[in-house]
């Protein structure tokens, strides 16, 4: 069986996609903390939400990144056969 190496710049941009997700999270957090007038407290007391909003947007561009590999791949093969 073949060991999986994962490289240093494959973590960190990972990481950095992590990051960039519960951000975003956060950033829509505090747009309905706007928009709706409420304290600014409430940015901690629902701290919680905008994490699982950011993992909920990391989990989708998992997704479609694996859409494209699928995709990548399906057209790759089509091309040897031609």
């Amino acid at each position: 069986m073949k060991d999986i190496v994962i490289t240093s710049k494959g973590l960190r941009r990972e990481a950095l996609l992590l990051l960039v997700c519960l951000l975003g999270g956060v950033a829509v957090d505090v747009y309905a903390i706007i928009k709706y007038s409420r304290p600014f407290s409430e940015l901690f007391q629902t701290l919680g939400y905008a994490v699982a909003i950011g993992l909920a947007i990391y989990f989708i561009v998992m997704l479609l990144r694996l859409l494209g590999l699928l995709i990548r791949i399906i057209f790759a093969k089509k091309d040897r056969s031609l």
